[in-house]
């Protein structure tokens, strides 16, 4: 493997930020453990509270305009607006099914979101059982700005991080459960079609977009054997390992990775760490030249700097 760039870590006052996204003014946008929605400064490492959600905060989007979109499981997709400090409440079901796991969100210029729901049968603290489960109930739906909601994709395995095209022509899904990336053309002769966009060494989370156009991606773990094997069962036996205790589970792989694609799907960036350090990468983001990512694991941000 290739020499990785020196990493730092930014600590937290909280534990597992599942994603990261920047402000308009560079600050880094976590959500933790105990539903506090942070502003952390990346220079200095001073944190502020902004809002408290009444769940766990998964997936965020910060607007132009500086409202926040939260993915918070098990009560939706919410709206934090920093002028009043209300949140407010904009999906929390479809076709009166509640949508329990919200997992990653984007917005386009239009106003249109995007977002993704992990699966329909837990919430995050069941997540682990989805993943065993390996059941595709996972989507991606489009919310309107007059409220309207429509389901673009769904037959998802564990349906995580988007990625939406500066021209906003397509949206990438990653379906962290079946190691791959998944596109779905917006615009175009292509729209409405869906093709797979990369195939992944590891189990992709939350994704990005850069400013001149590349994915990243964050690898939560190298592919894990036992959990390759537990999915080649037949159903009930999948559904038996997944109620097993926790200690009996699958332990994948502690390793700290981000991949960045270019549009056509060619790697472009692959950056891992196994020294323990830092691991379970759920969330990645690039200001400038650097990268930052985040994790369910831990009370920190992980920071490498990358050549322009």
């Amino acid at each position: 493997m290739n020499k990785q760039p020196e990493k730092r870590l930014i600590s937290l006052p909280g534990e597992g930020p599942e994603d990261v996204v920047a402000d308009n003014d560079g600050n880094l946008i976590v959500g933790v453990k105990d539903g506090r929605i942070l502003r952390v400064n990346p220079r200095t490492g001073s944190a502020v509270e902004l809002v408290r959600t009444s769940g766990r905060p998964l997936g965020l989007e910060v607007l132009p305009d500086g409202r926040i979109l939260i993915c918070d499981s098990p009560a939706g997709l919410l709206e934090f607006n920093p002028s009043d400090g209300r949140v407010n409440l904009l999906v929390d079901r479809y076709q009166e099914q509640r949508l329990g796991f919200c997992s990653n969100v984007v917005s386009a210029t239009d106003g249109t979101i995007y977002f993704s729901t992990t699966t329909d049968r837990y919430t995050f603290d069941d997540w682990m059982k989805d993943v065993i489960e390996h059941i595709p109930t996972g989507r991606v739906f489009r919310r309107y700005v007059d409220g309207r909601v429509e389901m673009l994709l769904d037959g998802l395995y564990f349906a995580n991080g988007l990625a939406l095209a500066r021209d906003q022509s397509w949206i990438i899904v990653a379906e962290t459960t079946a190691c791959r990336l998944t596109r779905l053309w917006l615009k175009g002769e292509k729209a409405g079609s869906r093709e797979v966009f990369a195939e992944l060494p590891g189990y992709p989370d939350n994704c990005s977009v850069t400013d001149d156009g590349k994915v990243w991606v964050a690898v939560c773990a190298p592919r894990d054997p036992e959990i390759e094997r537990i999915h080649e069962m037949p159903l009930s036996e999948r559904e038996a390992a997944a109620r097993r205790d926790p200690e009996l589970q699958p332990v994948p792989q502690y390793v700290a990775w981000a991949m960045t694609f270019d549009q056509n799907a060619k790697l472009v960036g692959d950056y891992r760490w196994d020294d323990g350090a830092y691991g379970m990468v759920t969330g990645v983001c690039q200001v400038g030249d650097t990268v930052y990512l985040s994790s369910t694991v831990g009370a920190s941000i992980m920071a490498f700097d990358i050549l322009s």
